[in-house]
């Protein structure tokens, strides 16, 4: 596939999962990610892949826990309505340190409609400590890109990562740029070089990841949603539990300067910024042009991902301008991660929508001249 094309998103999000090894997916059907699924059907045998229609989205996220603990680079895609779904195997996901991409094609409620609703979702919607790694793609080519860090990032810390898609990338078509192989930079797990009876399957530095071993080689572990210790045993004990947490979320907050990613626009001189993300980053950087020849000197700040917040990043700009304008596709729900990073530097100043339709620039334009008035 090494080339230039022009390719629906959710097509190219599954070249971007292929570019990056995967070899396992586990699905349910779903407006509006069909299409990665009817895909993956025709794209992982190819490549010697394995691909399963399970019975529900719990079955599809459980399969893929089975399979990334049996060594597969495993992912699994559905909507806003069957991402509910899947939080009780996302939730063990975290637990037992499982490798496994989702990919999220946000809709409303019950429609195919364009939403950032399930941003929070995407970062509490499970039970129990852990923290995310979200990516937010806002164009086809991203998808493609963002994929293949995303199984970079699942690999690396041993964390379940979401890439955050939307109706609209998913189903719109663009250029897509396929590098060849040996130009995509890939990271693979860690694994033990350890004999059975020395491997400790959870022990690990402070906010670090263990070594893992794959099922069916002689490694006896128990993965259980329950508390353990480094050998996998289930036994209540506050400090091993305490200590266990301490790491599992650590080694996502203790490392968030290296996995976050933001990207800056026209801020050089910036007197106003627009911090946003996904498909809001397109309508954002047009309105911020428009603002521009208008007088107002305005800036983007995109965020690559959202979870872990970019905290760095949003402080900076904070500090550099008077106002942030944060547009969403959404009743307004990011803006409040953004107040709080921006630590009162700044008045941060909420752009909602929440009709089933991304902002249009001049949208956006009209509420940055109501807020520097």
């Amino acid at each position: 596939m090494t080339g230039v094309h022009f390719m629906l998103g959710n097509y190219a999000l599954v070249e971007g999962a292929i570019s990056a090894g995967c070899d396992f997916f586990g699905g349910y059907p779903i407006t509006p990610a069909n299409e990665i699924s009817e895909r993956m059907s025709q794209r992982l045998p190819q490549v010697g892949g394995k691909f399963v229609q399970g019975e529900d989205e719990l079955c599809s996220i459980y399969a893929c826990a089975g399979a990334s603990l049996a060594g597969g680079k495993v992912m699994t895609a559905t909507a806003s309505a069957g991402y509910n779904y899947m939080q009780e195997g996302l939730g063990y996901c975290y637990a037992i340190e499982a490798p496994v991409v989702v990919a999220d094609v946000q809709r409303c409620r019950g429609e195919n409609y364009a939403s950032q609703a399930d941003v929070y979702q995407m970062r509490y919607g499970a039970s129990g400590d852990y923290e995310a790694i979200v990516v937010c793609p806002s164009s086809v080519q991203e998808l493609y890109d963002y994929t293949i860090w995303a199984f970079n990032l699942a690999e690396e810390y041993r964390n379940p990562v979401i890439i955050m898609s939307e109706t609209t990338i998913a189903l719109m078509r663009e250029r897509l740029d396929i590098p060849k192989a040996e130009d995509i930079s890939i990271f693979n797990r860690k694994y033990t070089t350890k004999s059975p009876e020395e491997y400790l399957p959870f022990a690990a530095p402070e906010n670090g990841c263990p070594e893992m071993a794959p099922l069916g080689e002689g490694y006896h572990t128990i993965y259980s949603l329950n508390p353990h210790d480094e050998r996998g045993d289930i036994e209540w004990d506050p400090v091993v539990f305490d200590k266990l947490y301490k790491r599992v979320c650590g080694k996502i907050t203790e490392n968030k300067d290296k996995i976050c990613r933001t990207e800056s626009y026209m801020m050089e001189d910036a007197q106003y910024a627009i911090v946003t993300y996904g498909s809001e980053v397109r309508p954002s950087m047009e309105a911020a042009q428009m603002a521009r020849e208008c007088g107002i000197k305005m800036g983007v700040l995109k965020l690559c991902n959202v979870w872990p917040v970019p905290e760095k990043a949003i402080h900076e700009v904070a500090g550099n301008v008077s106002k942030i304008f944060a547009v969403e596709m959404n009743m307004g729900k990011y803006v409040r991660e953004i107040e709080r990073a921006a630590s009162g530097k700044c008045q941060v100043l909420p752009v909602t929508k929440n009709l089933g339709l991304v902002h249009t620039g001049l949208e956006i334009l009209e509420e940055i001249k109501k807020g520097v008035k």
